[in-house]
């Protein structure tokens, strides 16, 4: 089999079902190009509801459904899909990520065919404006955290730590790929024998930081991690809502989820950031 497509879903079921439909565009040209049953789509669904059961069911009788009662995370769940993946290529994607033509994951495939070092390759995010939305990034460190997660970003050290975390003056350049620290794990392409090398992810992380220590891991595997513009998919991307108290962050549920994720990240390979991509 060449491809395998994971979709990790979370009770989003009017949005994974239009995720399904045009992935299923996407299925349909490719496996008239390369042959039925080359593809598979997998949905990995966390917190199973009877709607989503059904909506799968009858809407995509084709696609491998996995369901589990509570949500277990998002490592868990990819996890899940990547021990049942049968492609010698594996596209991890959110159920909130819309693929708006076929061509956008073929980039993806070409890319990553052609680049011998690199094992880990993802798309452009857009908003549904088709503005940009950062998913190409630096290496935490922790005064990255405390200017995404505290009133420190609103400082003029902040912003310059910000800036420097999105990457926000090499990621967008060209359409060119552009070797990358991490990215985020809403689109993410490589093959299946670059997973049985790296692992799987760490399932310490419930939520947050679980990309960021598979891309690390990749670039310990000497496995560059490339951003690839060329390739453009639309997400959901949901953004807290700006609260006028400075002391806000401190009762947000995702707030505190990240800065544990953060915390057992730190614990796991210290305070100082590696440059792998100053290599390059």
């Amino acid at each position: 089999m060449d491809v395998s497509i994971i979709v990790n879903h979370y009770r989003l079921s009017s949005v994974l079902e239009l995720s399904l439909t045009y992935l299923l565009k996407w299925q349909k040209e490719y496996e008239m190009r390369n042959g039925e049953g080359s593809t598979e789509i997998i949905v990995v669904d966390s917190g199973t509801t009877r709607k989503t059961r059904e909506m799968v069911s009858t809407g995509f009788p084709s696609i491998v459904f996995l369901s589990h009662e509570h949500n277990i995370g998002f490592g868990k769940s990819v996890n899940a899909g990547l021990k049942r993946a049968q492609g010698s290529f594996i596209f991890i994607l959110n159920a909130d990520c819309i693929v708006p033509y076929p061509k956008e994951i073929d980039v993806l495939l070409d890319y990553l065919k052609q680049q011998r070092h690199v094992g880990l390759v993802g798309p452009q995010l857009l908003n549904f404006d088709n503005t940009h939305q950062h998913s190409a990034f630096r290496f935490y460190t922790p005064l990255t955290i405390l200017a995404r997660r505290t009133p420190f970003g609103r400082t003029t050290k902040g912003v310059r730590a910000i800036e420097r975390f999105i990457m926000a003056r090499s990621a967008r350049r060209s359409n060119e790929g552009t070797n990358v620290d991490w990215l985020m794990g809403s689109a993410l392409l490589t093959k299946k024998k670059y997973v049985e090398k790296v692992g799987l992810f760490d399932e310490q992380f419930f939520m947050y930081m679980e990309d960021v220590d598979w891309c690390r891991r990749f670039w310990e595997a000497g496995l560059r991690v490339m951003y690839c513009p060329a390739s453009k998919i639309y997400h959901f991307h949901g953004k807290a809502s700006r609260n006028k108290n400075p002391l806000a962050f401190l009762f947000n549920k995702y707030t505190r989820i990240h800065l544990m994720s953060a915390y057992k990240y730190f614990k796991k390979y210290g305070t100082k950031a590696p440059s792998y991509t100053m290599k390059y």
